[in-house]
């Protein structure tokens, strides 16, 4: 199986040039009063280079996040053309813009987890403290023997119609 090793790196290295000279014209150059406080948080390359996936992270709540994409939305064109001059390729993917919301996801996770975490830790706590007191019990460092299993008796009984 031939490795595509080049080819990812060249992809890798095409994703990365996107990403810095997008986030540079929309800090910069981008005039739209639509675009808010945005970031380039990812750019995912299609294998063929024909396509790309922007992924925009914006500050503010989705009033902001919706304005800032179709302010990206009616720049793709200008922006695609600047990335021609820029890069110096013959062909530039085209692209389409995301919002990304990883971070808010992430973030709802982790406060998922920490009230699953705090709500495991005062479980044990209640509940020893509502169940009745009983024999504590010991675990011993020396392995157990298993029991042994019960044998099957081993004589055969006698045939019928056999003559003793």
């Amino acid at each position: 199986m031939p490795e595509y090793r080049a080819q990812k790196h060249h992809q890798d290295r095409m994703a990365e040039t996107l990403r810095e000279e997008i986030s540079s014209m929309i800090v910069g150059e981008l005039s739209d009063p639509r675009i808010r406080f945005a970031h380039v948080s990812e750019v995912a390359l299609m294998p063929g280079g024909r396509s790309a996936r922007v992924f925009v992270s914006v500050q503010g709540g989705t009033v902001e996040e919706e304005e800032t994409l179709a302010g990206l939305i009616a720049a793709r064109g200008h922006i695609r053309h600047e990335l021609l001059e820029r890069m110096g390729k013959r062909h530039v993917p085209e692209i389409s813009f995301h919002i990304d919301r990883s971070k808010k996801v992430t973030t709802r996770i982790d406060s998922l987890m920490s009230r699953k975490q705090r709500k495991a830790k005062t479980a044990p706590a209640a509940a020893t403290e509502t169940t009745p007191t009983s024999k504590p019990t010991t675990l011993s460092s020396k392995p157990t023997k298993p029991t042994p299993k019960p044998t099957k008796p081993t004589s055969k009984p006698a045939a019928k119609g056999t003559a003793s």
